[in-house]
C-alpha cells in the first residue's frame, strides 16, 4: 500500500452495491462490537487482497487480521481490537507515529453483526483533541465496475470524460478535505459533509441538487450541489434537525434526516457515516418507473419560440443518459404555456440549430396549444438527433389547459414548462 496518497478511492458503503459480489467471509469472521485500529479497507468481495495485505504486515512480526463490516460492506484490515475507546485511540497514535501506518484510523463497530457506530465514552466528548484522519487506505476491488456519469456540457452524445470510469480496474477519485485535527463530538458546525448521489442499480455517480430544509419550521434554507465537500447552515432551531431532499433528473426523490447538533448519533442510520474528518451521507437513487412524471425544470425557451436556450443542454443530457441507459423506456413529452392566447410562434429553420435564434428561423403565428406542442416536439427532435428511436417518444401540447399558477401571479413563469411522463420501461 502506498503511504500518504492524499486521495482516497470512494468505495464506501453502498457505492459498490451493484457489483454482484457474493460475501465470501464466513459469519464468524465478521467484525463484532469494538474499537478497531484499521490500516486498510477493501470492497466486500475482495477478501484475497485483504488477506494478502494482512500477510504482508505480519511478515514484520505483527498480528494483523481482517474482517467484514456487514452493514458497510467493507473488509477492514486491522492491527488490533479494543473494548476501550481511549486505548484504541492511543494505539492508533502509536501506529501512526512509530509503527509505519501514518494513515491508521479507529473504526467503531456496534452490535453483534457489525456495522453500526457505537457510542463513544462520555469523557471523550468534551474537549479532547483527537486526530481522526480520513481512510486513505480504502482501495478499489479489481473486479468492481464503478462508473461516474460525465458532466454534461454540450449537445453531443454522452462520452467518457475525466470524471468517468470505464474499466474494472479503475476507481473514482475524489479529493479529501484538508485533514485538520477535529474535536469530539463532531457536529455539522465543525465538520464538513459529503453528500454522495449514485444510481443504486449500476453504481454510477449522479449530478444533482440537495434541498436543505429546517425540519422544525418546515422551510427551505438553501440548495447545494451533490458530490462535493461543504458546510451545512445552522437551522438555529431548538432541535437542530435538518431534512435533506435529493433532486436529480430522471430519479425519484430521496429524503434524509440529519441533526446539526448531534450528528454523531446519526451514524446509526444506514445512510450516514463518519469518515475521519467529514460525514458521508449516501443517497441511493432509483430511476423513474412507469407513470412517473417530472418537469424539465432547467429546459427553457426563447420568448414566443420553440427554440431552447443554451443553458438547457445540461438537463437534456440527463434525459438522454436516462433514455440510453434503459432502451425500454418510452416517454411522453407534455408541453404547457402560460395562458391560451394566440400569438407569434418561432420555430427552427433549415440549419436545425436547437439552441440559437439563427437568421433562418421560421416566424409565424399560432395558438398556445400549437406553441406548447412545438416545444415538446423540438425536445423530441433533439433526442432523435442524439440516437434515440423516434418510436420511443410521444408529444402532446396542452397550451394553458393545465396551469399550476394563476397566469398573472409572480410564479406564472412556472406555467411555461415541458413535463416528461414515463409510459413504459
Amino acid at each position: 500500500m502506498k503511504k500518504n496518497i492524499g486521495r482516497w478511492f470512494l468505495i464506501l458503503s453502498g457505492l459498490i452495491s451493484s457489483t454482484g459480489f457474493v460475501n465470501a467471509i464466513p459469519q464468524d469472521d465478521q467484525l463484532t462490537s469494538g474499537y478497531y485500529v484499521v490500516v486498510a479497507a477493501y470492497g466486500e468481495g475482495d477478501e484475497a487482497h485483504a488477506q494478502k495485505y494482512a500477510d504482508k504486515i505480519n511478515q514484520g512480526g505483527l498480528h494483523a487480521k481482517y474482517g467484514l463490516d456487514a452493514t458497510r460492506k467493507l473488509i477492514y484490515v486491522y492491527l488490533a481490537q479494543y473494548t476501550d475507546f481511549n486505548e484504541a485511540i492511543r494505539e492508533m497514535e502509536k501506529a501512526r507515529q512509530g509503527g509505519g501506518f501514518s494513515d491508521a484510523w479507529v473504526r467503531v463497530i456496534g452490535g453483534s453483526s457489525g456495522g453500526e457506530m457505537a457510542s463513544k465514552p462520555a469523557e471523550k466528548s468534551a474537549n479532547k483533541k483527537v486526530e481522526d484522519l480520513p481512510a486513505d487506505k480504502v482501495v478499489k476491488p479489481a473486479a468492481t465496475v464503478y462508473v461516474a456519469i460525465p458532466k454534461p456540457g454540450n449537445d453531443q452524445e454522452v462520452k467518457p470524460t475525466d470524471n468517468s470510469v470505464t474499466a474494472s480496474n479503475e476507481a473514482v477519485v475524489v479529493e479529501n478535505p484538508k485533514a485538520e485535527p477535529v474535536y469530539l463530538p463532531q457536529t455539522l458546525a465543525s465538520t464538513p459533509i459529503f453528500m454522495s448521489l449514485f444510481n443504486e442499480k449500476n453504481g454510477r455517480m449522479v449530478d444533482g441538487e440537495i434541498e436543505v430544509h429546517d425540519t422544525e419550521r418546515a422551510r427551505l434554507i438553501t440548495k447545494v450541489k451533490s458530490n462535493s465537500y461543504l458546510k451545512l447552515p445552522d437551522p438555529k432551531s431548538k432541535s437542530g434537525q435538518l431534512t435533506l431532499v435529493c433532486n436529480a433528473f430522471g430519479y425519484r426523490k430521496v429524503k434524509h434526516e440529519v441533526n446539526f447538533k448531534n450528528t454523531e448519533a446519526d451514524t446509526l442510520r444506514p445512510y450516514v457515516d463518519l469518515v475521519g474528518n467529514f460525514y458521508l451521507v449516501k443517497f441511493d437513487l432509483v430511476r423513474f418507473g412507469t407513470g412517473d412524471v417530472s418537469t424539465l425544470e432547467n429546459v427553457d425557451f426563447y420568448n414566443e419560440s420553440a427554440i431552447m436556450l443554451p443553458e438547457s443542454k445540461s438537463e437534456l443530457m440527463s434525459l438522454l443518459q436516462m433514455m440510453k441507459e434503459n432502451e425500454k423506456y418510452k416517454i411522453m413529452l407534455h408541453g404547457h404555456t402560460n395562458g391560451n392566447s394566440r400569438g407569434a410562434v418561432i420555430t427552427m429553420g433549415p440549419s436545425k440549430n436547437f439552441f440559437a435564434l439563427t437568421s433562418d428561423v421560421v416566424r409565424g403565428t399560432g395558438s398556445a396549444k400549437e406553441l406548447s406542442e412545438a416545444r415538446a416536439q423540438v425536445i423530441k427532435d433533439w433526442l432523435i438527433s442524439q440516437g434515440v428511436g423516434e418510436d420511443r417518444i410521444q408529444t402532446k401540447g396542452w397550451g394553458g389547459g393545465k396551469m399550476i399558477h394563476d397566469q398573472e401571479s409572480v410564479n406564472a413563469k412556472q406555467n411555461v414548462r415541458v413535463e416528461m411522463e414515463i409510459l413504459s420501461e
